[in-house]
């Protein structure tokens, strides 16, 4: 990655959830706090995600789940970018998330889980250590 380029996240909502609260408020924070990011809006399928997350040539993805379907939408989602040859591309999950999946969600291939409440800039460090360490 381009040390002049800005680090790009995709935040995405996955699933039928009509929720989207969370997710533009993590698109705009991390968008203020200097990240380039691309909003995919309400009812993604994850091929949708998958898909655009490679054409954008993102960094990071960011799912925003509400539904209570965070495991075989995440799961999915990591399924598609594996295929693709896409699966360096970190994925964080957020939203609400039961204490229990946490774990599960790791060990699906998740980077990094978020639960509501979470400040952005905690987000914000995540992604750039990560970045960092690639």
């Amino acid at each position: 990655m381009s040390s002049d380029r800005k680090v790009r996240v995709l935040v995405a909502k996955p699933g039928l959830d009509g929720h989207d609260r969370g997710a533009r408020v993590i698109a705009y924070g991390l968008r203020d706090a200097g990240f380039e990011v691309i909003y995919t809006g309400l009812r993604q399928s994850p091929e949708q995600i998958a898909r655009e997350a490679i054409q954008e040539d993102v960094d990071a993805v960011g799912l925003s789940i509400l539904s209570g379907a965070h495991l075989a939408l995440t799961g999915k989602v990591l399924e598609l970018l594996r295929d693709q040859g896409a699966e360096d591309i970190p994925v964080l999950v957020g939203g609400l998330i039961p204490e229990e999946d946490k774990d599960r969600l790791r060990e699906l291939g998740v980077a990094g889980v978020f639960t509501a409440g979470t400040p952005i800039s905690e987000v914000a460090q995540f992604i750039t250590s990560r970045m960092a360490a690639a």
